[in-house]
């Protein structure tokens, strides 16, 4: 029997981490990016079935110290229908019939539970009592993440990062990271090969695994059709009533269309006979299942002439091509929309790295009224700003970092390094604190 390929998740530690003071953890993302297998790899492995999508990656990974004697947790899954209305019927007769640690998979359905989840917290408060999962963003939910104020921890999954599925660990990566050196001595001189098409290839196949199992780049984009569809039917009716389901898919065919550009409600909502306050809680609602990301603008005192709009980011470059049939074929012979997803797979891969980083990172883009621009600001903590521009191209010139010099007046002292990521072979300097770095450098130590 051949062995199946699993995938390293990063943020594991952090998981444990969780584990180990807060009474309540959920991790949430959008489906299939791996809720379940990690939240069972944990803390439920007896539950694993080799047949799903994919697993940690193996071995006795208990270091970090969540002992095995933690790992015996209940699992129990919303899915199931009987399960669910037996929830719904009484919640809080539900919750407190659960054994001591229990995995409640895909919260959302059943919302009722985080006041009856609290209820058995505030009488019984044990370090990693229960671990959720969710598809829906709870944080933009306030009625639903207050009722656990103080008692919940977040662990946010995305699909996967670039270097894990190149199984390599987070512990191998994280000292010689991009993030670690934007903030810290930044990018020495080095050479490295191009990736060219291989670059594109990343680009469409995305990082879901289930759709990185099928043989051909067509299937792939097949999954993500089947995907969305399948969310829409399934989870939509969960969390919203929206009378005409078909909009959803291609409002989110739309919105991949203007993936790294300024959101703009009045152009997503002209091809579509509704409002726009309608289509503006759509796109709240596509945020809501994690397909959607508005990045906010950079602000600082010194400059009073900066757009305010945020940029609207697609979640997944491999969700976004198959939503506009774009191949690597396709891509190659379109600069522009290569540009536009080359942007978002910079910027998704950023935030896939920073949810396990050690320092609080935020992320936005900087723009003035005069054009120029940043696409990926980045901060540390309180202090630290550094920006990230993306090129398609092989070369750098010095014109490509206009906004950066830009963004380093304006943060002065604050200002950590500014990044042209290109696909070329040298990472060379192009003045104080700035450099030109080959994209692989993103995922791949020098």
């Amino acid at each position: 029997m051949s062995v199946p390929v699993f995938y390293p998740r990063s943020i594991e530690r952090r998981l444990a981490e969780a584990l180990e003071d807060s009474p309540v953890v959920l991790i949430h993302g959008p489906r299939q990016c791996g809720k379940t297998t990690l939240a069972q790899f944990t803390c439920a492995p007896n539950y694993l079935t080799w047949g799903g999508d994919f697993l940690t990656w193996g071995g006795d990974r208990l270091s970090w110290g969540w002992s095995p004697q933690h790992r015996d947790y209940t699992y129990i899954s919303f899915d199931d229908a009987g399960v669910r209305e037996g929830a719904r019927a009484d919640p809080l007769g539900f919750v407190a019939d659960l054994p001591e640690r229990v995995i409640l998979d895909e919260i959302q359905r059943i919302p009722d539970l985080f006041e009856a989840i609290k209820v058995e917290v505030d009488r019984r408060r044990i370090p990693g009592r229960f671990v959720l999962t969710g598809s829906t963003n709870v944080l933009l939910l306030p009625q639903l993440s207050e009722s656990l104020a103080g008692r919940l921890q977040i662990v946010r999954l995305h699909p996967l990062a670039q270097h894990e599925l190149a199984a390599r660990s987070a512990a191998s990566t994280l000292e010689a990271g991009f993030l670690h050196a934007l903030f810290g001595d930044g990018f020495a001189v080095h050479r490295t090969e191009r990736l060219g098409d291989r670059l594109i290839e990343r680009i469409v196949a995305g990082g879901f695994a289930p759709a990185l199992k099928r043989p051909t780049a067509r299937r792939q984009a097949g999954w993500y059709r089947d995907y969305v569809e399948a969310l829409i039917q399934r989870d939509v009716r969960d969390v919203a009533r929206i009378r005409s389901l078909d909009i959803l898919p291609r409002l989110l065919s739309a919105a991949a269309s203007q993936t790294a550009r300024l959101f703009n409600l009045a152009d997503l909502a002209s091809p579509f006979q509704v409002s726009r306050p309608t289509i503006g809680d759509y796109v709240t609602l596509l945020e809501r299942l994690f397909l959607l990301d508005r990045l906010p603008s950079w602000h600082n005192n010194r400059l009073s002439r900066l757009v305010k709009s945020p940029k609207l980011h697609m979640a997944d470059t491999g969700l976004a091509a198959a939503l506009l049939g774009a191949d690597t074929r396709a891509l190659k012979a379109d600069r522009a929309l290569l540009g536009q997803l080359l942007e978002t797979f910079a910027f998704q891969e950023l935030r896939r790295q920073a949810s396990w980083h050690e320092a609080p990172t935020s992320f936005f883009h900087f723009r003035d009224k005069d054009g120029v621009e940043v696409d990926i600001v980045v901060e540390q903590g309180s202090r630290a700003v550094a920006g990230v521009e993306v090129k398609a191209a092989a070369t750098v010139t010095r014109a490509d970092f206009r906004g950066l010099r830009k963004l380093a007046r304006a943060a002065g002292d604050r200002f950590a390094h500014g990044v042209v990521l290109y696909d070329g072979e040298f990472s060379v300097r192009f003045g104080d604190r700035l450099h030109a770095v080959p994209i692989r450098r993103l995922w791949e130590a020098p």
